[in-house]
């Protein structure tokens, strides 16, 4: 029963969907999660994040997705790391394929735009990512 429900609701989501091509112009930038949404419906608000991700996809609908530590005025600290993604129009649904030398998975972006980004996995969980707006000081 709890498996139908998730389909039902995955499927409200995708016939609700925006046009892929146009998701797929907002998706790059910097990614602060702003909550997950479990298979069984329970909720993770994330009030603070200590790392943001980066996302990044060419004409060529290749790209990579990569954590950062913000810093200040725009400054960030990274690793040499960071996801490769595929990305595909798939049955009206823009799916990234990602692939790191230790696993590879799929998410599909249920919506996009200026200032969020929706995303569900093969596990049908559900992450909310809000545009990061870096912390500027005026040090003078």
């Amino acid at each position: 029963m709890r498996r139908y429900l998730v389909l039902s609701v995955f499927a409200f989501l995708m016939s609700c969907a925006q046009n892929p091509e146009s998701i797929l112009e907002h998706v790059n930038g910097y990614w602060e999660i702003e909550e997950v949404v479990f298979t069984d419906g329970n909720k993770k608000e994330y009030k603070y994040n200590d790392t943001i991700d980066y996302i990044r996809i060419n004409d060529s609908l290749q790209g990579f997705r990569k954590k950062l530590k913000p810093g200040f005025n725009s400054k960030y600290v990274t690793s040499k790391d960071a996801e490769g993604i595929t990305v595909k129009i798939e049955n009206d649904s823009l799916n990234f394929y990602y692939k790191t030398p230790y696993a590879s998975w799929k998410e599909t972006v249920l919506s996009a735009d200026e200032n969020s980004l929706k995303v569900i996995n093969d596990r049908a969980t559900i992450y909310l990512y809000k545009r990061y707006q870096p912390i500027e000081l005026d040090l003078e």
